[in-house]
């Protein structure tokens, strides 16, 4: 059984349409009807949602026509933590309230216990690398305060999200935490927070990579 017809047989044996499941995957019926008939595959998110919503469990990949009642379900988790842009992140200003509904366009399943304000980011650029590379996927946690080693997204000058590892330095004449924003790639600039304007958004807390072609 390959990804679409296991789409179709979940979504028939959840007694839903096409347009029913697209619209509580935020997608068009047009998406769903592309992932049944092979046009088009759904990320590894997606696959996970639909199995959340139909409680049909997912097929074990490369084990062709494997009967979906001999397969055991995955703990997919229930707790949707929304994905966001680098710029919707910079322009998080506390983590007073959580990111407003709607405001993200897609959303990741976990099974951490996370603070209403937890968001997920895609990885964008090579500074991270080879750790982390562009399309990975983190979530991100604004409850919790950064340890030295942690991963961080940081809002920079530009009002943007900046992801990178935590290095702390000491403290200020003034009183104030003084640390670094390093990159994994030696090839991009350390930031410290002396010399540029910036502020710790919250911690990485999971890491997703999915497979490429």
């Amino acid at each position: 059984m390959d990804i679409g017809e296991w789409i179709k047989a979940s979504r028939e044996a959840a007694s839903l349409k096409q347009d029913e499941l697209a619209e509580r995957l935020g997608k068009t019926r047009g998406n769903v009807s592309a992932w049944e008939n092979g046009r088009h595959e759904p990320s590894f998110g997606q696959i996970l949602e639909i199995a959340r919503i139909t409680k049909h469990a997912i097929p074990i990949p490369g084990v062709a026509g494997t009967p979906i009642g001999n397969v055991v379900p995955a703990n997919v988790g229930t707790r949707r933590i929304p994905l966001i842009s680098s710029v919707q992140a910079g322009l998080m200003s506390e983590a007073i309230t959580p990111f407003p509904p709607g405001g993200a366009f897609e959303y990741l399943l976990t099974d951490l216990e996370l603070s209403d304000h937890a968001f997920a980011l895609e990885v964008e650029g090579e500074s991270m690398a080879p750790e982390f590379m562009p399309g990975d996927r983190i979530i991100v946690e604004p409850a919790i305060a950064p340890r030295p080693g942690d991963y961080v997204v940081a809002k920079n000058g530009k009002e943007e999200a900046t992801f990178k590892k935590y290095r702390l330095r000491g403290v200020s004449t003034t009183g104030a935490e003084v640390f670094e924003l390093v990159p994994l790639n030696s090839d991009y600039p350390t930031i410290n927070s002396e010399h540029e304007p910036v502020r710790i958004i919250g911690v990485m807390v999971e890491h997703r990579r999915y497979r490429r072609r």
